[in-house]
């Protein structure tokens, strides 16, 4: 646990899952050098009036909210807006871990519609450049010409395609002096700038390619990994799928856009798939591809119903209740390579298998993750490989 400094006081925070191996705070310095504007210590401007309707976009762990809403003088009550359930996770733990009551804020996922009115807009930049269209476009509407725009991030995370969405969604756009190799981002909204709706979900069909899946349809809604083609990692995976049949429970494990588990329920009828991620644009996007490809009709061969999870990985698939996982880790968090998840993920799929059940996984071949895996389930087969990819299977024996 760490403890972030402010004007207005003092908050412990973590990261969510709390895991005491992980190294890396919940905040960096660009939500410090947000704060310090906000309160007119940065610059020659004055504090910002957070009086009104104050949003705050893509809060990572939830330290710019906690740390509003715990503001006295003048306590704040800030509406959140994340795509991540761990970020919202993170942001309800942290603020019961500070005394301040879950009343104190407005948890908005990024599917949800945001307040029709914003009198203070709080971005912190995404790695997704477009989630963080997605969101502009979202979010213009509620902006007027007195709004105070001001978007933060580590001076490698904002781009000049960065700025440009600012200037092209919102109105005029500058930069601040880099501090401590963080930047701040100031939007000035111009109302006349006209109105259009966004790109997303962007749709594809999976090329001649891809076998028997070649012509399945695709929907990403925006952020969701590799949104514009079909990434190599899970094309290899796709080609290497176990052929199951009857009456089976699988889990698409961190499911993305949904084309690894509709590809299993195509195969096998009889399944029924879950679909879960810890991004509920990901799951929207699952949902999408899932229901454009199979039919859940009797006519269908009486297909058992997929479910549609956003969660934090097999949390809430009970022990025991799982034939086989279908697994693709990421192994970054945000801007941090990590293999934490992956390591979540492995533990959760084997307390969740039944004896015999099977865990695949497709990962880079650098990451190694054979060795975690032999480890935790006693056995680990190469199922394919190339020089890129491998495909793992780990069988639970008891």
């Amino acid at each position: 646990m760490n403890r972030l400094t402010t004007s207005w006081g003092e908050f412990d925070l973590t990261r969510f899952p709390e895991d005491a191996r992980d190294p890396l705070r919940a905040w960096d310095a660009s939500d410090e050098y947000l704060l310090r504007c906000l309160d007119g210590i940065e610059g020659a401007a004055p504090p910002v009036d957070l009086s009104g309707t104050v949003v705050v976009v893509d809060d990572r762990w939830g330290a710019l909210t906690v740390a509003l809403a715990g503001r006295r003088p003048g306590r704040v009550r800030p509406v959140q807006i994340s795509d991540s359930f761990l970020g919202r996770r993170a942001t309800e733990a942290n603020l019961a871990r500070n005394g301040i009551g879950p009343a104190s804020v407005r948890l908005l996922t990024a599917r949800d519609a945001p307040p029709e009115r914003i009198d203070v807009l709080l971005i912190r930049v995404p790695k997704s450049l477009a989630l963080l269209e997605d969101q502009l476009h979202r979010l213009a509407p509620a902006v007027h010409a007195g709004t105070v725009v001001v978007g933060t991030g580590m001076v490698r995370e904002i781009h000049t395609s960065t700025l440009a969405l600012f200037e092209r969604l919102l109105g005029p756009t500058r930069t601040s002096l880099a501090a401590r190799k963080a930047r701040l981002i100031f939007c000035a909204p111009d109302p006349a700038l006209p109105r259009t709706a966004g790109p997303w979900p962007l749709r594809y069909r999976l090329p001649a390619d891809t076998g028997r899946l070649a012509g399945l349809a695709v929907t990403n809604h925006a952020g969701v990994f590799c949104a514009d083609r079909l990434d190599i990692g899970t094309r290899f995976f796709l080609s290497k799928l176990p052929e199951r049949h009857g009456p089976e429970r699988v889990v698409d494990l961190g499911c993305g856009n949904g084309i690894v588990g509709t590809a299993a329920a195509l195969a096998n009828p009889e399944a029924e798939v879950t679909f879960i991620d810890e991004s509920y644009s990901a799951v929207a996007s699952a949902e999408a591809t899932y229901r454009d490809n199979v039919k859940e009709t009797a006519a269908a061969g009486g297909r058992a119903a997929a479910r549609f999870l956003v969660g934090d990985g097999m949390a809430d698939v009970p022990d025991g209740s799982v034939d086989l996982v279908l697994n693709n880790p990421p192994f970054h968090s945000h801007q941090a390579t990590s293999d934490a998840t992956a390591r979540r993920m492995f533990g959760g799929a084997r307390r969740a298998l039944r004896p015999g059940g099977e865990l695949w996984v497709v990962g880079n071949r650098h990451l190694g993750y054979h060795v975690r895996l032999r480890r935790l389930f006693g056995n680990c087969e190469t199922v394919a490989g190339d020089p890129k990819f491998v495909v793992l299977r780990a069988v639970k024996h008891s």
